[in-house]
């Protein structure tokens, strides 16, 4: 296999990326995520508050950060190649660039359990910080960008319901469907 770029892309919680993580490992390949960049200024081990708490924020919220140190970290390293992407905008922003654009589509309660067992809190309080970053990011986004990035969904090549399968599950369909386009 040649320098491929694979971007991955789904709702909050819905398993991303773990699921890049271990494809990037399987293939070899190098994993970034913008999110990881973004959450790493709010000074939180908690995943789910991290997005909250620079979202909250009007640096978090400009566009200067999202297109001039996210947009263009993503690019970059995507041209460059051997790597699997793992951004909410990542199919979008990598349309022309990703040969593998992989959407991951999990239910609210999933989501909800997964971010209330990783970061250690009730299920209402999951739910809710998920429905809060969801509905920040479709509004900002949608003001800097001009879309909704759940209409990313459109543009994956490969789209994956994680809500009732396992993460290797979720790893191999996406290898098997890499294999069989190659």
């Amino acid at each position: 296999m040649g320098k491929i770029t694979i971007a991955i892309s789904g709702p909050p919680g819905a398993g991303t990326s773990s699921i890049a993580k271990e494809l990037a490992k399987r293939l070899k390949m190098r994993f970034f995520s913008p999110g990881r960049v973004q959450k790493s200024y709010a000074k939180t081990k908690k995943e789910s508050l991290a997005a909250l708490k620079v979202w909250r924020t009007k640096f978090g919220k400009s566009e200067d950060f999202h297109r001039n140190i996210l947009d263009k970290q993503q690019i970059e390293i995507a041209k460059k190649g051997n790597v699997v992407i793992c951004g909410k905008l990542s199919i979008k922003m990598l349309e022309s660039l990703a040969d593998f654009k992989i959407w991951v589509d999990t239910s609210l309660k999933v989501r909800a359990e997964r971010v209330s067992k990783r970061d250690g809190m009730t299920m209402q309080d999951a739910e809710r910080l998920i429905s809060e970053r969801e509905d920040i990011e479709r509004k900002e986004w949608k003001k800097i960008y001009g879309f909704d990035y759940f209409g990313q969904k459109k543009l994956a090549d490969l789209i994956i319901d994680n809500s009732k399968i396992t993460l290797e599950d979720a790893v191999e369909k996406i290898l098997q469907f890499i294999k069989n386009k190659n």
